[in-house]
């Protein structure tokens, strides 16, 4: 399940929104919100595949990152 990072959803915001400093701060704060909860959800989920893992396929941190955010 692929996540919306929190770059692409504060850019979204700041595109959609007037232009008023208080506006952009307060979704400046949320997307710093939303990366710590993303970083913390990533770290717990990567150290539990990296304790599980398969020694003959060990686990690959940046191919993990990939599946979880990036939408190319």
């Amino acid at each position: 399940m692929e996540k919306e990072t929190a770059v692409e959803w504060l850019f979204k915001q700041l595109w959609e929104e007037p232009k008023d400093k208080l506006t952009w701060n307060t979704i400046l704060i949320k997307a710093k919100e939303m990366e710590k909860e993303h970083i913390l959800e990533f770290a717990r989920n990567a150290v539990r595949k990296i304790l599980d893992e398969d020694r003959q396929n060990p686990f690959n941190l940046e191919q993990y990152f990939n599946q979880t955010f990036k939408k190319d």
